[in-house]
Parts: C-alpha cells; sequence; structure tokens
C-alpha cells in the first residue's frame, strides 16, 4: 500500500503538523511519499525527506502553486493519485479547500478529520462536536482522508529519503491569489503550543482581555485563544479562537479564563493534557471537563496569578 501525504509549509519551513500527519499515515501503510508542493520550497522538501517513515519527497514547483490555491493544487494531486491507494492531509485551512475537490475529482469519498487509524481502510472521527466518535470503513479503491493532528503525536527525524523534482499538471485555474494579510505575533503558534491560556466574554471588553490574558500567556509563555462569544465580541482576532468552528488544539496545558464551556467550545480543546478552569460560576460546564478550576473573580485572581509566575 503506497500513501501520498501533502505537505503542509510556506515554501520556507515544514510546518509540525506534517510529522503529525505521518504518524497516522504510518498506521495505513509503511509505503509513504510526501508531495511538497510551492515554489522556491526546496528546503522543505529536504527537511521532509529526513523524517523518519518517508520512503520518498516528490518537489513540485510552479507559479500557480506558490500559495497552494486549491484549484491548482488539487490538479497536481489528481495527476499523481493513480499510482496511490491513500492521500492524506492535515484538516488545516489548505487540507479542507483542497481534499474535498480531490475526491470529488476522483469521484471518491474523502474521511474528514480522522483521529484514530483501526486499520488500512477503517477510521475514527469525532461527530456531533465530538461527543461521538464515528467508525468509517473507506471503500473506494483511492482513499482520501484529512487528518485532525491535535490526535497524533510528531514523528521524529533520523530519515534520509529521496528527493525527485516532477513537473506539476497545469491547466485553466479559475481563481488568483491577491494577498495574504496575516496576523503577526511572538507568541508561539496556537495549535502547536504547549501552553494555551483562552479567555471568554466574562473578560467584559478587548481592553481587558488584551490587559489580562496577554500578561498571563506572556509570563507562561503561551499563545492565545478566545471563545466563539470573545471573539464574536470583538475581544480577539478570528485566528485565536478555538472550538468547534475555530482551531482543534491538544496542548499539555490549556487555562480556560471566564469560558462557561459550551460544547463547541470543548470540541476544540478537551484533548489537553491539563486543563484548568477560573471562573466565578461554580456551575459552569467547563469544570466538568477541567482537571483543575478555581471558582473566583477573574479580575482578581488573574492578576495574583501573573505575578506569582513572573520571576
Amino acid at each position: 500500500m503506497t500513501i501520498l501525504l501533502l505537505a503542509e509549509h510556506d515554501n520556507v519551513t515544514l510546518s509540525d503538523q506534517t510529522s503529525k500527519v505521518l504518524t497516522a499515515a504510518a498506521q495505513i501503510g509503511p509505503d509513504i511519499h510526501v508531495l511538497v508542493a510551492g515554489k522556491g520550497a526546496r528546503a522543505v522538501a529536504e527537511a521532509a525527506a529526513r523524517l523518519s517513515g518517508v520512503s520518498r519527497v516528490l518537489l513540485a514547483e510552479s507559479d500557480a502553486l506558490e500559495h497552494r490555491m486549491p484549484e491548482a493544487l488539487a490538479e497536481a494531486i489528481v495527476a499523481l493519485a493513480g499510482g496511490y491507494d491513500t492521500i492524506i492531509a492535515c484538516a488545516s485551512s489548505v487540507g479542507k479547500a483542497t481534499m474535498p475537490r480531490v475526491a470529488a475529482l476522483l469521484d471518491v469519498m474523502q474521511v474528514s478529520e480522522i483521529v484514530a487509524v483501526v486499520a488500512p481502510d477503517t477510521f475514527k472521527r469525532p461527530i456531533y462536536a465530538g461527543n461521538a466518535i464515528q467508525t468509517v470503513q473507506a471503500l473506494d479503491a483511492t482513499k482520501v482522508i484529512t487528518v485532525r493532528t491535535s490526535a497524533f503525536q510528531a514523528t521524529g527525524t533520523g530519515g534520509s529519503a529521496a528527493i525527485e523534482t516532477i513537473s506539476p499538471a497545469t491547466g485553466e485555474v479559475l481563481s488568483t491569489f491577491v494577498k495574504n494579510n496575516l496576523s503577526k505575533s511572538d507568541r508561539p503558534e496556537l495549535q502547536g503550543a504547549r501552553i494555551v491560556v483562552s479567555g471568554g466574554r466574562a473578560l467584559g471588553s478587548e481592553a481587558k482581555f488584551q490587559e489580562l490574558i496577554l500578561q498571563l500567556a506572556d509570563a507562561l509563555g503561551a499563545a492565545v485563544g478566545a471563545s466563539r462569544a470573545a471573539v464574536d465580541a470583538g475581544y480577539a482576532a478570528n485566528d485565536q479562537q478555538v472550538g468547534q468552528t475555530g482551531k482543534i488544539v491538544a496542548p499539555d496545558l490549556y487555562i480556560a479564563v471566564g469560558i462557561s464551556g459550551a460544547i463547541q467550545h470543548l470540541a476544540g480543546m478537551k484533548d489537553a493534557k491539563v486543563i484548568v478552569a477560573i471562573n466565578n460560576d461554580e456551575d459552569a460546564p467547563i469544570f466538568q471537563a477541567a482537571d483543575y478550576g478555581l471558582v473566583g473573580d477573574l479580575f482578581a485572581v488573574l492578576p495574583e496569578l501573573t505575578a506569582a509566575l513572573r520571576p
């Protein structure tokens, strides 16, 4: 069984998400090829070749693939699909935009956001906001899969796979890249962070969110998250939202401040190793998921906690 894994990268750096998808792929079959599609991405291909378990790296470079637009990327993958039993990618914005196109062009069913591999053709995936786990058997000749990487550990390095430069398929593309509007931060990236501090609507204002949540995150060297209610209220940016319609995180430590614990939010962080909840409502649902809970006024608790954590 040969597997094609779509690498997650920015043309300069290989994302840690790729090594987590590789862990899932290795449970499906031993012969794994990594596709690095982009432009000027030789360094990414070299990093992929060093991942343990990779047998081959395909480097496809063109102007159309520079920004990994779904149309061009899907066409490049489909052109290669004949040689693979499984095509797998991270359930990132790129994966979610591209892999359904691949599945449609191949006329197969996509298996989305798997969290476990039962057999090479059988997988587990969450449904109903994570309240149930569905076991799915894919009977198509070519399986198209996206992976919820929070459920898998990263694969280590030590490999020395060969890198082969290929000419990607080209064709008419109806969409064009205009620009990226990226938020910049010195803090860790949310989905890959070991510690996440998230704030909810109880913070009351953007100013209080910035003052209390960001200061605690800085003291811990943590990434900053937010509930959907906090994002909708304008306290935090959209890319900081944690939950079913936001980002899925599984850090070593997740601190939920002023978050009631709606099921949609829990779906995005319940796999954290340790969950700490701070809320003045002792009946808040978040305490049912928390390993440690503190009932108290967050406006009094957070400054004290931040001061205690600073050297």
